[in-house]
Parts: C-alpha cells; sequence; structure tokens
C-alpha cells in the first residue's frame, strides 16, 4: 500500500538545484537507503519528505492518518528534561506504561544509557543524537525517517540496530553511508545524482551491479550516439532533394541526439601512490605503554613493531581509548608509562576527528595549494586544481570559502590535504565519519595502493574488511591481535554481539554480510542484446558495400545492363541501411530506458 508519493520535486538552495522534478513513492513495506555524495541533497530530500522544509515546485501527498517521524541530524531538546521524559514524551499510555517502560530501559540499556534520570543537556553531542535514536524507535509511526543513525553508534550497537530495522514493521527511508546497514536493512536504493533521482530496487550489492550496468549503457549509448550523429551530419551536410515526412523526422532525430548527446560522467580514479615518501627499515615501535584518566585505566602494557606493510584496524566500545592510543602514537599525547620511537625515516600524515587543521576563512583551491601547489603522480605532474576535481571538488567548489562546506565536505577536503602531504604513515581516526559513499571509495582505492602504514580506527565495518588485514580490539584494558578483517574479527571473538545479547554467533553474523540476496537485472532479451552489441558492425558494412557499388556504377558507365543491376543493388543497400538504422535508434533508446528504468 503506498503510503507517500512525491511528484516532480524541486529544492533549490540560493542558486545551486539539489534536484529538479524527480518522482518518488513509498509503500508500507518499503525499507529504502539514500545514497549520493555529500551536498547533493540527501538530507534536503528527507526534510522535504518529513514535511520539515518546503520544496520549491511539486506535490507531496502522504495517505490519510499516515504518522511519520524524523530523526534528524541535529535534534533539539526540551530545556531541563531527563533522557527518560525525552525518550518516552508522548508514547505514554496509561493501559501500557509498564511495557512502554520496560522497552524504554531496554534499548537505553543497549545504547549505552546507565542513568535515565540525567538531564540531556548535561549529554555529549554523540550521546544526545544516541538519545533522540531511542524516542525515534520507541515511537510509533507507519514512517520511520532516520539521517545518519548510525552515527556516533558503536560497531555492537549498529549491529542491534540493523536487526531492529530489519524486523520492524512499517516503511523506513534514510541516509546512511554505512555500507553493510544499508545491504542488510534495505530492499530499496534512491541516488541523488545531477539533481537527478534514480531508483533501484535492490540491496546495496544490487545498486551496485545495477548502476554499473546503468554508467556502461550509457557509455555505450553515447559512443553509439556519436556514429550516428557522424552519420546524420553528413546526410544533413549533402542536403535532402525533397523534404519528405521521413526525412524531417531524420532531421529532428539528429537535433535530438545533438541536445542529448553529452559526454558520460566518469569516476576519477586516484592513482596517487607516488605521493608517499620511502619509509626506511626502523617504523614504529611501541613498547608496555599504558594509560589512564584518574581511576580509569583505558589500556596497559601494549607493546607493538609496526611492520612497513601493515594495514591495522582499532575496534572497541566509545571511551575505550582508541582516540587516545592515535594521540600517543603521534606524540599529541605522552603515556603513562612506555614509549613510542619513531624511526628516523617516518612521516606521519594524522587524519582527527576534529579536523582542526582546517581554517573556515580560506577558500578550498588555497587551503590545498599550502601543501603543494603540484603534486607528482604516476601521469606525471598534478595540479592542486585537478587533485580536488578527483577528490569531487568541481570548480565552482574549489573558490568558495571553506566555512560554505558540508560537514562531508570539510572532511573531504581535510582529508585530501592530509594525503597531498605525502606521508609514508597514515593514522586516521574515523575517517569514514560523514563521508560519502564515493569518496569512501577513492578513500578505500587510494588506501589499497598507499606504499605504507595505515592505522585506522573506525565504526564503518565495510571500510575495516576492505582496507585492514590485522585488527586490534579494546577488551578490558587489554588490546588483542585478531588477524583479518572486521567479519573475520567478529567470527573469532563473537564479543559484539553476545554483548547486546542478539540471537546469533559471531560467525553466523559475519556469513550474514557475505549472503547477500542478488536481484533480477533489468537487460535485454538474448536476441535483443547480440543485435545491439553487432548493429555497428552491421551497418558500417552496409556503409562501405555502398560505397563500393558507388565506386562499380561508375566504371560501368557505359554497361547499361550492368548499370541497372548496380543501382538496384545499391537502392536495396540503401534501404537496408536505413532499417537498420531506424532499428538502431529504437535498441539504444530502449537502453536509456533500461538504464533509467524505476
Amino acid at each position: 500500500m503506498n503510503i507517500l508519493s512525491a511528484s516532480k520535486i524541486t529544492k533549490a538552495y540560493t542558486d545551486k538545484i539539489l534536484f529538479e522534478e524527480v518522482d518518488f513513492s513509498i509503500d508500507s513495506n518499503d525499507k529504502v537507503g539514500i545514497i549520493g555524495i555529500n551536498g547533493t541533497g540527501k538530507s534536503s530530500l528527507l526534510k522535504v519528505l518529513a514535511g520539515v522544509e518546503e520544496i520549491d515546485s511539486g506535490e507531496i501527498v502522504t495517505g490519510s492518518h499516515v504518522v511519520i517521524n524524523y530523526l534528524s541530524q541535529n535534534p533539539e531538546f526540551p530545556k531541563d528534561i531527563t533522557i527518560y521524559e525525552y525518550v518516552t514524551g508522548e508514547n505514554k499510555r496509561s493501559g501500557e506504561h509498564w511495557e512502554l517502560e520496560g522497552e524504554t530501559k531496554r534499548i537505553l540499556n543497549i545504547l549505552g544509557f546507565q542513568e535515565y534520570d540525567e538531564k540531556v543537556t548535561h549529554l555529549s553531542g554523540g550521546q544526545k543524537k544516541k538519545a533522540a535514536l531511542a524516542a525515534a524507535l520507541l515511537k510509533p509511526c507507519d514512517l520511520l525517517i532516520l539521517d545518519e543513525p548510525t552515527n556516533h553508534l558503536n560497531n555492537a550497537m549498529v549491529l542491534w540496530l540493523e536487526t531492529y530495522l530489519k524486523n520492524r514493521r512499517g516503511a523506513l527511508i534514510m541516509v546512511t553511508h554505512d555500507r553493510y546497514f544499508l545491504d542488510r536493512v534495505c530492499n530499496k536504493i534512491e541516488e541523488i545524482h545531477r539533481g537527478k533521482l534514480y531508483s533501484y530496487q535492490t540491496n546495496f550489492q544490487g545498486f551496485l551491479e545495477l548502476k554499473a550496468q546503468r554508467e556502461e549503457m550509457e557509455l555505450a549509448t553515447y559512443k553509439k550516439n556519436k556514429n550516428i550523429l557522424r552519420r546524420e551530419l553528413e546526410w544533413i551536410r549533402r542536403g535532402a532533394q525533397a523534404r519528405s515526412t521521413k526525412q524531417k523526422a531524420r532531421i529532428e532525430r539528429f537535433e535530438q541526439l545533438s541536445d542529448t548527446n553529452k559526454t558520460p560522467e566518469q569516476v576519477s580514479s586516484v592513482e596517487m601512490s607516488s605521493l608517499s615518501s620511502r619509509l626506511g627499515k626502523k617504523t614504529i615501535e611501541v613498547k608496555e605503554i599504558s594509560k589512564a584518566f584518574g581511576s580509569k585505566e583505558l589500556f596497559h602494557g601494549f607493546s607493538y613493531i609496526f611492520l612497513r606493510s601493515d594495514r591495522i584496524g582499532i575496534v572497541g566500545d566509545n571511551g575505550a581509548g582508541k582516540s587516545t592510543l592515535l594521540k600517543i602514537i603521534v606524540g599529541e599525547l605522552e603515556p603513562d608509562s612506555g614509549f613510542v620511537e619513531l624511526g628516523p625515516t617516518v612521516k606521519i600524515g594524522y587524519f582527527s576527528q576534529e579536523n582542526e587543521m582546517l581554517d573556515m576563512s580560506m577558500r578550498v583551491i588555497d587551503y590545498i595549494k599550502e601543501t603543494a601547489e603540484f603534486v607528482k603522480t604516476p601521469e606525471g605532474l598534478v595540479s592542486a586544481s585537478k587533485m580536488l576535481e578527483r577528490f569531487l571538488f568541481d570548480s565552482t567548489l574549489q573558490y568558495a570559502k571553506i566555512e560554505k562546506l558540508s560537514g562531508g565536505e570539510k572532511r573531504r577536503l581535510y582529508l585530501l590535504k592530509i594525503l597531498m602531504g605525502a606521508p609514508n604513515v597514515l593514522i586516521l581516526d574515523e575517517p569514514t565519519n560523514d563521508l560519502d559513499i564515493q569518496t569512501l571509495g577513492i578513500l578505500e582505492d587510494y588506501l589499497e595502493k598507499f606504499d605504507g602504514i595505515v592505522i585506522t580506527v573506525s565504526h564503518d565495518r565495510y571500510f575495516l574488511d576492505k582496507v585492514v588485514d590485522r585488527i586490534f580490539a579494546f577488551e578490558q584494558g587489554i588490546l588483542k591481535q585478531y588477524e583479518g578483517g572486521y567479519s573475520d574479527y567478529i567470527e573469532k571473538s563473537g564479543s559484539p554481539i553476545e554483548e547486546l545479547n542478539v540471537k546469533k554467533s559471531g560467525k553466523e553474523a559475519a556469513q550474514a554480510y557475505k549472503e547477500r540476496p542478488r536481484e533480477r537485472k533489468l537487460k535485454f532479451t538474448f536476441a535483443e542484446q547480440k543485435e545491439y552489441e553487432t548493429i555497428e558492425t552491421d551497418m558500417e558494412a552496409l556503409e562501405q558495400k555502398v560505397s563500393e557499388l558507388d565506386a562499380a556504377i561508375l566504371k560501368s558507365a557505359t554497361d547499361f545492363v550492368k548499370l541497372n543491376e548496380l543501382s538496384k543493388e545499391k537502392e536495396e543497400t540503401e534501404q537496408a541501411l536505413e532499417e537498420k538504422l531506424e532499428r538502431y535508434v529504437y535498441l539504444t533508446e530502449l537502453a536509456e530506458k533500461i538504464a533509467a528504468a524505476k
């Protein structure tokens, strides 16, 4: 049953159009993930669907008596309200009081709250977001809209939330950059790209497959359209002897192709492996370090010698000491005991959670040029402007003030500055927070080619599985070592799942990541696919035959019998070519419909 429909909606900020005349609908059992690069309007789309912001044009219609509940990235709270009062809110009903109280406390416990009477104003930003998430989950509604619900949750909490939302009845729309979360929870993906909305009836893995197919078709269509344009242009230049309906239609087709035959966007590859500096034999040695704050000991007796090709992931609960460990390694904090020794060639690039290196008053291009105006890559010298383009900053953004960027765009810019410094040791503290999926892919591609050590703290399980080959997990003040990525860690430890009483073993949870349902692909019939692949060659062969017949006709100018035969054959060949051209236009249009199918 349809509960919300949006028709030809448009939203813009100043002169920037976020999305234009897009259609959207959601049924009662849909679980929709909204994805797109930072700044494309994902959060704005959620706000207009929730009724928090107005659209510039179009129409949004909800079903009668449909209740919508919305969790924003920056929720607001009444003054002097306690956690428990806020979370229960309007949910109190006399007949359900005890049931509600039990469920409220259970969810608050899972999300790390023990003192229910604590004032919300005393909480950190991350704790406030978790309190708002608890309230959103507990309030009954037909449509739940969540903006980055996994931010500030540790891995165990994310696993619980996955299970909760997957089993929850009712419709769901959410923005998240957690790709495992999208894969396991969603049955529909909506991608905002260049002001358009592309719909995919599948989970995240299916989206990747269908998007790749759509882009391949767009590229194939573009190449084939170029050939059609060339042939049509030659025909136009020759001039038509008579303006028949067919010829007018052909001219109109040429004009239409000229308007629409734009080069498809190509995803930038980031070949920056040569930016890293040479790393000598001696790297980083951590010897028996311990750290406590007051009576709380974070870790003790940790030792490790980093190898030159190490890819290390550090995981643990919020407040366990992950960021503290990184700050000790880079020298921002002193350990209570033990020492850290750096080799003479070590050059650290440190990406902190706080982004304190950003000067908000600077222009984007000037901020990057502070590090280098040109960098050496395998392709040669590349300018700061070109590197910004590779990190998805177009020419208009490059001359904007940093203060005008979105949170994700600021993180992306900060990351690029660090990478351009040519470090040979990368220490990344939650690098994936607020980064869009396309930027995450760029970062992962870079790290795969990076010639040096990578040490990262992250709650992004997908990122850890792709990037690291060793995990250090905080377990009661001890850093325990596990070989492999995050899924291997879950399988071997099982601790994040047991911690929240989710009834799955670590092995089962890891397997759940790998067993993702495959969706039927939109595609040609077998015969149409084969025809589409060969039709351009067939047309070229017919064109070649026409040219050969023209030459033969010239040679047979005095042989009237032969001339008649050749003229007739030429006429038949030109007719076959015309039919092929019309068939090709049909197949091209069909390919475009398949690519844009909703």
